[in-house]
């Protein structure tokens, strides 16, 4: 964070009240989120039906690359933080998604031969990075546009995060349809513009962010450079780690295991008791997040092909593309935040606003909740029979309503429980939380994979039988979650809790955004 003092905000004019960068802010982020799903959408179709993996192993790559995607913002803000500042973070992160995105188009003749596929494992590395890069940051500059107390902050953040959704919403429709209609290539090159719109956008509009997002200190041309390096050598590891999978879930596994001991550990040794009763639950909360997006991370994965192969999608003679589908997600988002927001509002000045516990239960029963109303609208059609379109659109509805249950209330918890020296830290255990969910959710959709299966209906009976089989057990963990939240509340010590510096606050912690794209690094409120 720069020390000197900058321009107001404002001073480079409004428009709809706010400062103009905060709208090259939304329309960077708008195609950039447009690049990343719109890949996203087709990725898995494009494993299994381009690069011919199985379901299993297509699966397995699916969810090493998300869960990476979430890992790298923990490099790319921590750079941004001490080094290179959030502006020029953002500028180098659009430059290696835009390569990224580029190289995407470059599919060769298919099948597991040739130099084209490792051009596409190295478009994915550039993916991941640049993702680490841009998003880790560009969320910290919306709020460095506005004075610590000034009431559009949070507006600001509701326009920004509409931007996001936009940019889902429209690249898993456009990139979809263009991608399995015209041909892959078409669909990644279309998913490339938009991100190299996104870095023209914001590159234009630097002058407007009036300094917001400079490095902390004056960076020398050598030291600048050698930070991009390691930006490019990460690149190479990444590369690397998504070939080799298995990697990527002994990394998880083992950095996740030591995160998760040195914040009890610290709780237990060096915090009074409420403070530690108050990581424990932080912790019991991150533990049940892991389940949810194991499950709801299906949405581009099994439940994708799934949608490809067993779904009628037939609307008055078209078929409509199985990529299409993603983009439900962020039409629900758009429709139901308000009612959600509304409705939380209404109960809490009753005073009958449901416990963050409470609702995080409620979250994961409605995600398992989705894989049995699938399982039982396809028992329904018979086996020997297209599943009716309208359960696709059910369980996308009831992840999104789970989703609006646990996501922004989780980000809003973990910076009200965590002591202010701690907050970075417990919201970082969050997001790789989140990793570790992505992928266990390609765990789960390998084991849904079906080959050497006889038949359509053999394929068909065992995905169901994986989606029966996880959608009971989440409704159990999720009634269980239901009971154990009146034990949860109490250990936060609600009625203890005391507002502290408004600069410790999280930006955007109470805003709806897309958990699935990468945002690990939190910043505070300055």
């Amino acid at each position: 964070m720069t020390t000197q003092t900058l321009p107001d905000g404002d001073s480079a004019g409004t428009f709809l009240g706010h400062p103009k960068g905060l709208f090259v802010l939304f329309f960077a982020e708008m195609w950039e989120r447009f690049s990343y799903y719109g890949m996203r959408a087709l990725l898995i179709l494009y494993l299994t039906k381009h690069w011919l993996f199985s379901d299993s192993e297509a699966g397995v790559i699916y969810g090493a690359y998300t869960a990476l995607v979430y890992i790298t913002p923990v490099l790319g803000g921590y750079l941004a933080d001490k080094y290179l500042g959030q502006r020029k973070a953002v500028l180098y992160g659009a430059v290696l998604l835009t390569f990224g995105h580029f190289l995407m188009g470059f599919e060769g003749d298919g099948g597991q031969g040739g130099a084209a596929l490792n051009l596409f494992w190295l478009a994915l590395a550039f993916i991941i990075v640049g993702s680490g890069f841009l998003k880790a940051n560009i969320s910290v500059i919306v709020g460095q546009l506005y004075p610590r107390t000034d009431t559009r902050r949070d507006p600001a953040y509701t326009i920004f995060y509409m931007g996001i959704n936009l940019g889902a919403f429209l690249g898993s429709l456009l990139c979809g349809y263009i991608g399995e209609t015209y041909g892959w290539s078409y669909g990644f090159g279309l998913a490339g513009f938009g991100m190299l719109l996104g870095l023209v956008v914001f590159g234009l509009g630097k002058n407007l962010l009036l300094g917001r997002g400079e490095p902390p200190k004056p960076l020398s041309k050598m030291a600048e450079l050698g930070l991009y390096v390691v930006g490019l050598l990460t690149v190479v590891l990444c590369w690397w780690m998504v070939q080799n999978q298995s990697v990527v879930g002994v990394f998880l596994g083992v950095f996740g295991g030591l995160l998760v001991a040195y914040v009890i550990g610290t709780a237990v040794i060096k915090l009074p008791s409420e403070d530690r009763d108050r990581i424990f639950a932080a912790m019991f909360l991150i533990l049940v997040s892991i389940v949810f997006w194991a499950l709801f991370e299906q949405a581009g994965n099994s439940l994708s092909l799934f949608t490809d192969r067993q779904v009628d999608r037939n609307f008055f003679g078209w078929e409509m593309p199985a990529s299409m589908f993603q983009s439900l997600n962020a039409a629900y988002i758009f429709l139901l935040a308000p009612v959600f927001a509304f409705l939380w509002t209404a109960l809490g000045r009753k005073g009958m606003e449901p416990s963050a516990p409470f609702k995080f239960g409620l979250g994961v029963i409605q995600v398992g909740l989705g894989f049995l109303v699938l399982v039982w609208g396809a028992q329904s059609a018979g086996m020997d029979a297209a599943v009716p379109v309208v359960f696709i659109f059910l369980i996308y509805l009831l992840h999104t309503t789970g989703e609006l249950c646990l996501s922004p209330v989780g980000l809003s918890a973990m910076n009200r429980l965590a002591p202010a020296h701690m907050a970075s830290l417990i919201m970082g255990v969050w997001f790789f939380a989140s990793a570790t969910g992505n992928f266990a959710a390609g765990l789960i959709s390998s084991a849904a994979g079906g080959e050497g299966l006889e038949g359509a209906e053999a394929g068909k009976e065992l995905v169901l039988s994986v989606y029966t089989t996880v959608g009971w057990y989440a409704m159990g963990i999720g009634v269980l979650v239901l009971l154990v939240s009146p034990l949860i509340r109490k250990l936060m010590h609600l009625d203890t809790l005391t507002d502290g510096d408004p600069a410790d606050d999280l930006l955007g912690q109470n805003e709806v955004g897309e958990p699935q794209g990468p945002g690990a690094h939190p910043a505070t409120r300055h």
